[in-house]
């Protein structure tokens, strides 16, 4: 049989394409029935979705069609390619109709499904849309595929388990920005379901070998896939986008190839394209006039286990994806999806027993200085950061070159962990005390930070060296000036946090003399408000930014009268402040879940933006 072979560079679609076909394929509205994404394994709530399903022209019943599942973007709905019934076609509808009449695409099925609860009101809403494609891999596999196979004819026999797992030769995903984050989802949940990928401008981590042990637990080898992935130079996802296939290329799993006889993975770049719906259908359009061409052949391959070994193997990667109590910090610091910097999510600084769990770790004899530690919350944070690591978003990002890391390894010791929010969003920089002993992080700064993230501000946690604290803050800020674009997010109206001695650090940098003074720059912003918890840290000058503060009255380290002091003396000098103590309260009580204090950041939340310019 003659080999089908990608195209080596980006095929344009005909001008013609775009107009509407007489006789071309239908639109019709598949409804089913799930269940609330987030509590799925409960079915707490139920939910009556729809997917818009294209039909190619002349469909027979008596035939047997691949399919082709085509997620959107962020911002959009099951209508945004195709368009609906309802509301007639758009444009990759048409496009698809003139390459299938012209023989260029197989006649198959297009099935375009939503991530999305409820379309109106979820699609606009970012941080919802990640919280949504981490769950979707469950509705995808119980809900809508059977549903599928149920109302149309495709090569499953019925909508049992075992016949979605034999007929996942004539299965494929693909989507664009969120579209694509949520393609690599299914990769990693649902490889049992789908043989082709055709992710397109949203990267999902940046370690090829995650992904090869996705494969691996999965009971799978390298012949029982092929990603067909593409993106623009022009666009702001391409870097990363980029990086991902890369570190997937270099790994054995994957072999680089325009076919699947002699490889599994496909790059097509286009210089100039950007991050766009024409070069969103560009993609689906060249990756389709490939698509299923061989599966004659895909036919005979074997799966890779038997359907109950592949339910094994899903539920034992479903169970080592989370942390638990008893979970040990070497488990957490070694799992592949933390690379080389898991060590740096606990204490650098301070001995630690790698044995300790997770449970034991989260107290007061480890993070000295500290109060109100939660076991829980220390587990919900790196479970957190593997699912966004694994889901495809690079959550660690060094700070300084590995040149300079050369000259002064310490360099190694800092970096910042990134906490996404909404895209362009402003930032936050959050920075743990410590005593500049060590760096308290995961209670003293990535609670913060997630709380951030999930309240759609982009934010950052630094590590840093304690000996050296105020010039990792300022390379940190200035790293992140630097590479806004690629991270997403406006480098106007940031703040800066801090408890403790990390308090002083945000004081210090927050001030507009000092900033420039330790960067060395003139073209980084001051922070638009500086949030401060339990330090002594006095000085005032009119450089300072907007602070806000909170502080125990118990507090024998940081006395609560000196913190309220600073801020009447900035009061005077005309500068936005606002100051809560709370009774009897001590030192280091974080988040203050459980306590007084609990809610404190939603009102810093507040003053920031009251603070910001727009």
């Amino acid at each position: 049989m003659n080999v089908n072979r990608l195209p080596e560079e980006i095929i344009e679609i005909p001008d013609e394409y775009y107009s509407s076909m007489d006789g071309g394929g239908t639109l019709e509205n598949l409804n089913y029935t799930t269940y609330e994404s987030f509590t799925y394994e409960e079915k707490s709530q139920v939910l009556e979705k729809r997917a818009v399903v294209y039909l190619p022209a002349g469909y027979d019943e008596n035939k047997k069609y691949n399919v082709l599942y085509l997620m959107h973007g962020g911002w959009s709905n099951e209508t945004t390619y195709m368009g609906s019934p309802e509301n007639g076609a758009r444009d990759f509808k048409n496009v698809l109709d003139h390459a299938i009449a012209n023989g260029e695409v197989d006649p198959l099925i297009v099935v375009l499904p939503t991530y999305n609860n409820t379309s109106g009101e979820d699609s606009g809403d970012y941080s919802l849309a990640i919280q949504l494609t981490d769950q979707y891999h469950n509705e995808l596999m119980n809900d809508l595929i059977p549903a599928v196979i149920d109302t149309y004819s495709t090569y499953a026999e019925d909508s049992s388990y075992d016949s979605i797992v034999a007929s996942r030769d004539h299965r494929a995903f693909a989507g664009f920005s969120m579209g694509s984050v949520q393609t690599w989802r299914t990769f990693q949940y649902n490889l049992n379901a789908f043989r082709y990928f055709m992710p397109s401008s949203g990267n999902a981590g940046s370690s090829g070998e995650v992904y090869a042990q996705l494969v691996r637990d999965q009971g799978y080898t390298a012949d029982a896939f092929f990603i067909f992935a593409a993106s623009g130079t022009a666009d702001f996802a391409y870097s990363s986008f980029k990086s991902q296939i890369q570190a997937m290329a270099a790994n054995e799993m994957f072999t680089v190839a325009d076919n699947e006889q002699e490889g599994n993975l496909y790059f097509l770049e286009k210089e100039g394209y950007s991050h766009d719906g024409y070069a969103a259908m560009t993609y689906f359009y060249n990756g389709l006039t490939w698509l299923f061409k061989d599966r004659n052949a895909a036919e005979t391959r074997e799966t890779a286990e038997s359907a109950e070994t592949d339910q094994t193997a899903d539920a034992a990667l479903s169970e080592a994806a989370m942390f638990t109590l008893s979970s040990t910090v070497s488990e957490v610091i070694n799992d592949m999806a933390f690379g080389d910097y898991g060590r740096l999510l606990f204490l650098v600084d301070r001995t630690v027993d790698s044995e300790s769990t997770l449970e034991q770790i989260s107290s007061s004899s480890t993070y000295v200085w500290y109060n109100y530690i939660q076991p829980e919350k220390t587990v919900e944070i790196v479970n957190y950061l593997k699912e966004q690591s694994i889901g495809g978003n690079q959550i660690f990002y060094p700070i300084y070159s590995s040149e300079e890391i050369a000259v002064d390894p310490s360099k190694a010791d800092t970096g910042l962990f990134f906490f996404r929010g909404n895209p362009g969003e402003k930032f936050a920089v959050m920075n743990a005390g410590g005593g500049f002993m060590y760096v308290g992080a995961m209670h003293d700064s990535f609670p913060h930070t997630l709380e951030a993230s999930r309240n759609g501000y982009n934010a950052f946690a630094l590590i840093y060296r304690p000996e050296d604290p105020y010039t990792d803050l300022a390379q940190a800020i200035a790293y992140i000036h630097d590479h806004a674009d690629e991270l997403q997010v406006d480098p106007e109206n940031y703040s800066l946090w801090g408890g403790s001695a990390g308090a002083r650090m945000a004081a210090t940098l927050g001030n507009g003399d000092y900033l420039y003074q330790l960067t060395g720059r003139e073209d980084i912003p001051q922070a638009a408000a500086v949030i401060m918890q339990y330090t002594g840290y006095s000085t005032v000058s009119s450089a300072d930014a907007p602070t806000y503060v909170n502080v125990g009255t118990s507090d024998g380290i940081a006395n609560w009268r000196t913190m309220q002091k600073r801020l009447e003396n900035l009061d005077r000098l005309g500068i936005p402040t606002e100051f809560h103590s709370y009774q009897g309260l001590p030192h280091g009580y974080g988040l203050g879940t459980g306590t007084v204090a609990e809610g404190w950041i939603r009102d810093a939340f507040a003053f920031w933006e009251e603070n910001s310019t727009f």
